[in-house]
């Protein structure tokens, strides 16, 4: 339930389109839904601007199923992560109109397109040190996508060949937020850092031979930067990344616009 939907409640009611009672059905599931297995926080968008998004990992294909359709009663868009590609056929075949992209395992549903923002809006860059780490770097500029930030890319410019990097100063220095997507030893985060003055997000990734342990030893890297203005999230956390990015670039957008 978003700020529009509950605003038009309260207008038709206000002109007599809808009874107390009609009202008070429509409103009742707030601020959460109970389903047996779980709680969704409809009020969440009202709250936090950003409604409830499905997280599928663990889940079974119906209780997917269940969620989205109690999410999409009540959402213009719903999104899912870590859709696995076993499973999307059969959401897919629940939902035929929703995207799903195999790359960063989102699922989208959508009965509107965010708003176009003018190229005058700040965007995040979200950049990858390799190609390997392409499926975390587009969940993080997909998330943003779908909140509805503007987002710009740049892939396979890690500290192996430097100039690759340095070769997108103007992307770069531009950004309002930046997100670093490395695997291995997590370098690139900090050089970015080094290079800019706006926040960069670091996104360790599993990607990396035996003593990359995981994405542990990059984690540790950016935890460990040298370089001021960097936060980090959790290992192969893109949606958390877009999320925070989304966060900043609104407010941002918000102040600009008085």
């Amino acid at each position: 339930m978003d700020r529009e939907k509950i605003r038009q409640i309260l207008l038709d009611l206000q002109s007599g389109a809808l009874s107390a009672d009609q009202a008070y059905e429509r409103l009742r599931v707030l601020p959460y839904e109970d389903l047996g297995f779980a709680n969704l926080d409809l009020h969440r968008s009202l709250r936090l601007e950003i409604p409830e998004v499905v997280f599928c990992q663990n889940k079974s294909a119906d209780q997917v199923i269940i969620i989205l359709d109690h999410l999409w009663q009540h959402h213009d868009r719903v999104l899912a992560t870590r859709l696995s590609p076993q499973m999307a056929p059969e959401i897919l075949g629940h939902y035929p109109q929703a995207n799903y992209d195999p790359t960063s395992h989102l699922l989208t549903l959508r009965r509107s397109d965010s708003p176009v923002l003018p190229d005058s809006a700040p965007y995040a860059l979200v950049v990858s040190a390799g190609t390997a780490d392409l499926p975390v770097a587009e969940e993080a500029a997909q998330t943003l996508e779908f909140f509805g930030s503007r987002v710009k890319r740049s892939y396979d410019v890690g500290v192996a060949g430097l100039h690759r990097l340095l070769d997108k100063q103007e992307l770069l220095f531009q950004a309002e937020v930046i997100i670093s997507v490395a695997g291995m030893e997590g370098a690139l985060t900090s050089v970015i850092a080094g290079l800019v003055a706006c926040p960069v997000i670091g996104v360790p990734t599993s990607v990396g031979y035996g003593a990359s342990f995981d994405g542990l030893a990059a984690l540790l890297s950016m935890l460990n930067s040298c370089a001021p203005g960097v936060v980090v999230v959790n290992i192969d956390n893109g949606f958390g990344a877009g999320q925070f990015a989304h966060l900043l670039l609104s407010r941002i957008w918000k102040e600009r616009q008085g």
